[in-house]
């Protein structure tokens, strides 16, 4: 049994006595039984740029069938214009609750106060926003991305304490203006502040994408070849860094010591062939928290505002054994 399964069976029999409309303003649905309340959940996934997106999909589909949540999905295609679009929808279809994971930060206040306007509680998924009010939205449930810019930086910082410098690092950042580029940039940057010897001496924009990160690997060799560390703000990148490293005759792990955000299976296989050095979590599992989080929500009960996932720190040094495992990567 899952750990939102105890919860949501305990919320599921609270729907017999509770009122249908506690909590959002969408009509729902019900099923044979009139007594039985099924809530229907509006959900935008941004796209499905990248493995760490096809098992966050993955999840949230599983956590929705096995909690008896109607799922209404819609894929971005990496578009916030398709997204607002079908937040839109969700709430001409009276949905009970609407969840998205944001493509970038800003631009979603008009569509956020329609939602608020027809009484329909919204949760943001994965990435944060930034809204000129803090009521437009219910609840925010995913990573921390500035602690997982810190604990890179502090990697990097003991990974070269013996080392006099400099030390010279080329960055493949995410989607501009996202959420967890953002975190991911500041935080990595705030813990080299006060250390002279780290340099930063190119920062490209791969997208998430691993066909981006051949392309920024390629302009990072040609503009400044010389460089210690490579900072991948996800897996897809950073392997797609690697096959040009290898194609240009560079050891990846060796020649350039790699860090990466994610912690995916090919990320986690590249670790184990040295190829990769570092890993820092990034978990897409956040299904069965988003379904206790919707029931909370619906049936009036306290819900935190916010829920951040465990970010851990994977290494070359590691135990292979203490690795995670990850299921739901493919469809």
């Amino acid at each position: 049994m899952s750990k939102a399964s105890i919860p949501i069976l305990l919320f599921i029999s609270l729907s017999l006595v509770l009122s249908a409309c506690a909590g959002g303003g969408g009509s729902g649905g019900y099923s044979d039984n009139e007594d039985e309340r099924i809530i229907v959940l509006g959900f935008s996934q941004l796209g499905d740029e990248s493995e760490w997106r096809t098992a966050s999909t993955n999840d949230i589909k599983r956590a929705a069938a096995s909690a008896g949540v109607q799922l209404m999905f819609d894929n971005a295609q990496q578009q916030q214009f398709n997204q607002i679009k079908a937040i839109r929808s969700f709430i001409l279809k009276g949905v009970d609750v609407i969840a998205f994971c944001p493509i970038v930060e800003e631009g979603w206040d008009n569509v956020l106060e329609e939602a608020r306007a027809a009484n329909i509680p919204v949760i943001v998924v994965d990435r944060e926003i930034k809204t000129e009010r803090d009521d437009l939205y219910t609840a925010f449930i995913g990573s921390d991305f500035h602690r997982e810019g810190v604990k890179a930086g502090e990697w990097m910082v003991e990974r070269f304490a013996d080392v006099e410098g400099p030390v010279r690092i080329a960055e493949i950042s995410g989607t501009p203006d996202s959420s967890p580029t953002i975190g991911r940039y500041y935080g990595l940057r705030e813990v080299l502040a006060d250390n002279e010897k780290f340099e930063i001496v190119i920062s490209v924009s791969g997208d998430f994408m691993r066909s981006k990160g051949r392309e920024c690997m390629e302009q990072i060799l040609l503009e400044t070849p010389d460089i210690d560390i490579l900072f991948a703000h996800n897996d897809d990148m950073a392997l797609g860094a690697i096959e040009i490293m290898e194609e240009h005759g560079i050891i990846p792990g060796q020649d350039i010591v790699i860090v990466s955000v994610d912690a995916q299976p090919s990320g986690i296989e590249a670790l184990i062939q040295g190829k990769i050095n570092c890993l820092i979590e990034c978990s897409p599992y956040v299904g069965d928290d988003l379904m206790a989080l919707v029931f909370k929500i619906v049936y009036g009960l306290p819900f935190p505002e916010n829920t951040f996932t465990e970010t851990r720190v994977f290494t070359d040094q590691d135990d292979i054994s203490t690795l995670p495992t990850r299921p739901g990567y493919r469809p």
